[in-house]
């Protein structure tokens, strides 16, 4: 009989179904696992700890400038290669690559818009180029960008998130960076002229010994790593354990390196009304 004839079991064999990357990510700060959309909504800002990941150069102007009023300026420019530079990457493959990557031309993005009304000249640094390290383009970018601002008696607002400082792809070309911009920040400082310094997890090196640290108010997102070399490298050194949150910004607001400490969600805000109060006292 047929009936008695049939398997005991049938087996039947789902196909997988895929799981989109990039769907969920983890915490950096606490490990939880968080949905990606929901992140970026909270504007990269974890729920569970509080953890700020990075924002691209892009989307931290957009958390600033309102809605379609920002204007970028020099987006054509990008690096050469001044010293033919070889290694287990050369220079130029290594700006090809974080070129297709990022859709960046360099670490760099400036212009200007209005914040909250206001208008200011602009400019932010993105990690993901070669660290946000700062070669003659950043330099001349953003030394292009404080002159501007100085011309057109306007407020200038950098944000910095680079881990590389000064890019040692350039040698004393990248070196000269340094100078360059601090001594455009100080003729703008001449003209009464405000300038707010917004240091991002990281802000090191050569950035932050140059233009990052010059702000009449620097400004830090919270546990930021802030300072010129990295704290392994400082016990390596000398040769002592550092203090708890060394370099973070809270240990720098309480050393007295920065002014304020301002959660993501209330840096426009923040930001709008210091720079009436600086407007105000010129």
């Amino acid at each position: 009989m047929a009936l008695f004839g049939k398997p005991k079991y049938t087996i039947v064999r789902l196909k997988k179904k895929e799981m989109p990357d990039g769907l969920w990510v983890k915490c950096e700060g606490c490990s939880e696992v968080l949905y990606s959309k929901a992140l970026e909504e909270n504007l990269k800002v974890c729920p569970k700890c509080d953890y700020h990941s990075m924002l691209t150069a892009w989307e931290r102007i957009k958390t600033l400038i309102d809605k379609d009023t920002f204007k970028e300026h020099d987006g054509d420019m990008s690096s050469r290669d001044p010293l033919g530079f070889k290694g287990h990457k050369s220079y130029a493959e290594k700006l090809s690559q974080d070129q297709e990557a990022t859709g960046l031309k360099e670490a760099a993005v400036t212009g200007e818009g209005l914040l909250d009304g206001r208008r200011v000249v602009i400019a932010v640094t993105d990690s993901r180029f070669i660290m946000g390290s700062m070669g003659s383009v950043v330099g001349e970018k953003l030394t292009r960008a404080i002159e501007l601002a100085t011309k057109s008696k306007l407020r200038v607002i950098i944000g910095s998130g680079s881990g590389g400082g000064a890019r040692m792809y350039e040698g004393m070309f990248s070196l000269m960076q340094m100078a360059k911009t601090s001594a455009a920040l100080s003729y703008h400082h001449k003209a009464r002229l405000p300038f707010i310094s917004l240091l991002t997890n990281p802000t090191m090196a050569g950035v932050m010994a140059s233009f990052a640290g010059l702000g009449d108010l620097i400004i830090a997102e919270p546990k930021a790593l802030i300072g010129f070399t990295g704290p392994r490298v400082i016990e390596q050194t000398i040769k002592q354990k550092l203090p708890a949150g060394f370099q973070r910004s809270e240990f720098l607001l309480d050393h007295g390196l920065i002014d304020m400490i301002v959660h993501r969600k209330e840096m426009k805000p923040t930001l709008a009304s210091l720079i009436d109060y600086l407007i105000w006292q010129k």
